[in-house]
């Protein structure tokens, strides 16, 4: 087991470096931040509209296909999951709906008697409108049980996915550089943006080292080939207990060694030590992805509105 390969936090793809790696990283914070807000009281086609054009950019950038078969593989697999479970789910409404049509088929025979002579015997309207639409056993889909599914699967694939693809295609350094970048109005109001840039850095390249610690003492248990029938449940959350005891040390440790490094380098104030990992400069490609971004949500105002 990876926990470095396997999971997509902290995860930066080097190599190849795709056209998504090549564009700015606010023009990219931008579009992650329309994924994650256009969503909001948008229609299910929206939705689902979304989830397709995450993983059209994802085909399209070229990423290896080794990088995203599993991660995209196990998010897809959790969302139909997600989906099938709540679409069968009870929808919530419990109350009892009184049906449109007459009880009784031979009212629907009988020709209507029209007492206005401005309204018309044939309104024209349907009659196949069902509120349930699957019944079978115990299993009964509703309209709203089914919006509620569609909403659920596609906000947790979009939310999860979109993120993992940002910073899949971004390095740690340019995200924190982007978001010092846009954050610097706030100094206006005498918010410490270096502070909070800087520790966002070291949170983001932090992260690595949480799993590699993880994943190394997980396989030191592996390797000692333990009898947990033997030990039983008292037996195993004690050595569990240790485990996570060792853990913390030694992201603690780690932590240490990391402040006495920054020290040693003459990090002593961000203000005083600062390092310009990226310079910023927005390219013909960069416009083209923010003229798209507006045709984008363009169409979200046109065609993602509620009905």
């Amino acid at each position: 087991m990876d926990l470095l390969r396997s999971l997509p936090l902290g995860l930066y793809l080097e190599q190849p470096q795709t056209w998504l790696h090549k564009l700015d990283p606010r023009v990219k914070i931008a579009w992650l931040m329309s994924f994650l807000t256009s969503y909001t009281f948008a229609n299910n086609p929206w939705r689902i509209l979304l989830v397709a054009l995450l993983i059209i950019f994802t085909l399209i950038a070229r990423i290896p296909r080794r990088v995203w078969k599993q991660q995209m593989g196990w998010l897809l697999t959790l969302a139909l999951f997600v989906f099938l479970l709540i679409s069968i789910s009870p929808d919530g409404l419990g109350v009892k709906y009184q049906p449109r049509l007459p009880t009784n088929p031979q009212v629907l025979t009988q020709p209507a008697k029209v007492t206005n002579s401005h309204v018309p015997a044939s309104t024209g309207i349907s009659t196949e409108y069902s509120y349930i639409l699957f019944d079978q056993g115990p299993v009964k889909v509703t309209r709203r049980s089914l919006d509620l599914a569609i909403r659920v699967s596609t906000i947790i694939f979009t939310v999860i996915y979109s993120s993992n693809l940002y910073l899949l295609t971004t390095a740690p350094e340019e995200i924190t550089t982007a978001i010092e970048s846009l954050m610097q109005p706030l100094r206006r109001l005498k918010v410490p943006v270096t502070e909070i840039t800087l520790t966002l850095t070291l949170s983001l390249r932090f992260i690595p080292l949480v799993l590699e610690e993880v994943q190394n003492l997980i396989r030191s248990v592996m390797t000692r080939a333990i009898n947990w029938k033997k030990l039983g449940l008292k037996g195993a959350v004690k050595v569990w207990i240790i485990v996570a005891e060792r853990v913390l040390n030694n992201l603690l440790l780690r932590a240490e060694q990391m402040a006495s490094a920054m020290m040693v380098r003459g990090f002593t104030s961000p203000n005083e030590h600062q390092v310009q990992w990226h310079e910023l400069r927005l390219k013909a490609r960069d416009w083209l992805a923010i003229a798209i971004l507006t045709l984008f949500w363009g169409a979200r105002l046109v065609l993602g509105n509620l009905a």
